[in-house]
């Protein structure tokens, strides 16, 4: 069980680890002086971070009781309050995206509305003519959370949503956020897990346990938290899985089908009947027989991780470990975005361009010799990458 102090990967900004009297480790948010934020979910993943982004927002600008909704007078018609009211109440808003979606933001733009248009200005944003929210506006309102990457670049997308929400109501002619970049910045994201690491964690949960199945779903489907708690034999006909992703599911939903490789349908024969195929019609549950949710389910596999002596490993580093493995196997992009369900290609060019450096600088490291000769002296291997993404197959 990791102590909360330990953790390999560095958490965001702000945020601290704790271990309850269960002894389960939470995440919180904490800012000197005033009470801790619980944040929910696996640390660096989607719900996480937009959990992080509110917090950090609310946190560092607290309203005053004078600026709840039922408490603040009607906004001036054709301000930047009064279009955000609007998209509060728009289909938009209240029937394409989920509550906690929803929840974090509306505490996004509501914490706009009492940024000062300039340093020390007595006027603020609640009140700033949308006809006059120039591209250079909404950058100062961006850059006011600069100091803080991701609650800036959440700012910033609230806002493209709102203007984007105003152009289709035929409220707002152009959506000037458009043209404000997001702030850039490399993040490692979640650890990729090595073969080695996946051979430690067999080692710990060998085939029949639960454990074993959850690593086998996850790395051989490629699938998230939220969709790994939903799969069943329900979703297997004829040697094929189909299921639709949760992410985006309200919007855009992306169904995906896919074969069901020899070794994930023996980690699920494996499994004792009583256990593989339960009533809540799910091939992993609680201890008491029930579905796990996302957050429970990546609490427990991050327990499973600690047991095999892996704590700095998460269910989303095995997704990036198959797309990563796939990728020096020869898959492409298009195959790539098959498999994982992205509809867009940079995410997989982000493997295939380390797999094709790997392929590149094996063919060519030889290259570099003091006598003009074009032999390598050590031929190239594909079994070992020393910098422990993974193992490659022999």
């Amino acid at each position: 069980m990791s102590d909360g102090t330990t953790m390999p990967k560095r958490l965001p900004k702000g945020c601290i680890e704790d271990t309850d009297r269960h002894g389960n480790v939470r995440v919180y948010f904490r800012e000197k002086g005033r009470p801790k934020i619980r944040l929910a979910g696996i640390p660096w993943s989607e719900p996480f971070m937009e959990a992080y982004r509110a917090a950090v927002e609310v946190r560092t600008v607290a309203p005053a009781a004078s600026d709840t909704p039922a408490a603040r007078p009607a906004a001036t018609q054709g301000t930047w309050r009064w279009l955000c009211e609007r998209y509060f109440v728009a289909p938009e808003f209240t029937g394409g995206l989920d509550p906690r979606t929803r929840k974090v933001r509306r505490a996004l733009l509501e914490a706009t509305f009492i940024e000062p248009i300039a340093p020390g200005s007595a006027k603020l944003f609640s009140e700033f003519p949308i006809d006059r929210m120039t591209p250079k506006a909404i950058r100062v309102l961006r850059d006011r959370r600069a100091d803080k990457r991701e609650a800036a670049n959440g700012r910033l997308k609230a806002v493209r949503q709102v203007f984007a929400y105003g152009i289709e109501a035929e409220l707002v002619e152009a959506n000037p956020a458009r043209e404000v970049p997001y702030l850039t910045g490399k993040t490692e994201g979640f650890h990729t897990w090595n073969l080695d690491e996946v051979a430690q964690y067999v080692k710990r949960h060998p085939p029949g346990t639960k454990a074993y199945l959850a690593l086998a779903l996850l790395l051989f489907v490629g699938c998230r938290r939220a969709d790994v708690v939903a799969l069943g034999r329900q979703h297997i006909r004829k040697g094929w899985l189909r299921y639709t992703q949760h992410k985006n599911r309200n919007r855009s939903p992306v169904t995906l089908d896919l074969p069901v490789l020899p070794i994930l349908q023996r980690a699920i024969d494996a499994m004792p009947a009583a256990e593989s195929d339960t009533p809540a019609l799910a091939f992993l549950t609680t201890e008491y027989g029930k579905a796990f949710t996302a957050n429970g389910f990546g609490n427990w596999f991050r327990k499973r991780c600690t047991e095999a002596g892996l704590p700095h490993c998460t269910a989303h580093g095995l997704r990036k470990a198959g797309a990563a493995i796939a990728a020096e196997n020869g898959a492409t992009e298009n195959q790539l975005m098959a498999i994982y369900g992205w509809t867009n290609p940079k995410q997989a060019a982000l493997y295939t361009r380390k797999a094709r450096q790997r392929v590149l600088a094996g063919g060519a490291m030889h290259l570099i010799n003091l006598d003009g000769s074009k032999e390598p002296e050590v031929p190239p291997g594909t079994e070992v990458e020393e910098s422990g993404t993974l193992l490659a197959s022999k």
